[in-house]
């Protein structure tokens, strides 16, 4: 499939942001720079840049020139078939790059849509490409597996929306993100603690079907009402939030809970984000609270 530079550069951006939050520290039950093999939870995010390239190449060979109110029927329901083949190869791919562990299962979905909107539709600005995403989710892929995944099953069964609802939604809570860390900055936090809090501020509401998959509802209150008890404290960057994080970080790892939802849309804000500006492509030094 043939790409170009731009295809490569929405691809390294994309992986920036996955980097980002892999690097962010502490995220309450998710890996971070404390992770003994942090270096596989890089590998595992590099190992998607090729996939991610080949779905903008996509995007930009369907023919799609500029922004505009819907997409082409026929170009778009082919592309939706290609990235949905090409999605499911680069997981695959991840997997074998990780000696069968997907550090980043689940990542591939928001992030490869996004960088397929932004192929699509050169020159949207990076706040309207969930609008774009969204056009690209609502089509209908011949090729997915019939066999519904384990988080589609849980969705279902509690009516949650799960990762396709998020993005036939046009990603609410990645743009919730956006203000959250717009917010935080306008207030003078530091840059990890502007991240934290949006990572917190999905946290706080988004129905993670891993998580129902784990641990049930109960298991999802646990991590919401203690994302928000961290923001009511005054946020990871005041010391009641900084405290409030550190007791939900030990809970969540006691009890084997892991956002990782959460931690795929943060990396999507922060795709859109280092689009936005690429003055926030490179994390600032690690915050205090990692002590």
């Amino acid at each position: 499939m043939p790409m170009n530079r731009e295809d490569e550069v929405l691809a390294e951006a994309a992986i920036d942001a996955l980097l980002a939050e892999a690097e962010l520290t502490p995220k309450p039950g998710l890996p971070d720079r404390r992770e003994a093999d942090f270096g596989a939870l890089r590998w595992s995010a590099r190992s998607l840049a090729p996939g991610l390239a080949a779905m903008a190449a996509a995007a930009r060979r369907s023919g799609g020139g500029g922004p505009g109110p819907t997409l082409p029927r026929e170009p778009g329901r082919e592309l939706r078939r290609e990235l949905g083949a090409i999605g499911r190869h680069t997981e695959r791919t991840m997997a074998r790059a990780n000696t069968g562990t997907a550090l980043h299962h689940g990542a591939v979905w928001p992030l490869g849509l996004l960088v397929a909107a932004a192929a699509l539709e050169p020159g949207t600005a990076p706040d309207q490409l969930p609008a774009a995403a969204r056009r690209l989710a609502a089509l209908p892929d011949p090729s997915a597996p019939r066999v519904p995944s384990p988080g589609a099953t849980v969705a279902s069964r509690y009516g949650a929306a799960g990762a396709r609802g998020e993005a036939r939604a046009g990603f609410p809570h990645i743009r919730r993100a956006l203000t959250a860390l717009g917010t935080a900055r306008a207030a003078g936090a530091r840059e990890p603690e502007a991240r934290l809090d949006a990572l917190l501020t999905i946290m706080c509401t988004l129905q993670d079907t891993g998580l129902l998959h784990a641990a049930g509802p109960h298991g999802l209150r646990q991590v919401q009402n203690g994302a928000r008890a961290v923001l009511d404290a005054g946020g990871a960057g005041s010391d009641a939030g900084g405290q409030a994080l550190r007791d939900l970080d030990r809970t969540l790892r006691a009890d084997g809970l892991r956002p990782r939802g959460s931690a795929h849309l943060l990396a999507g804000a922060l795709f859109l984000d280092i689009l936005r500006d690429r003055s926030y492509a490179t994390a600032a030094p690690p915050t205090a609270l990692a002590a």
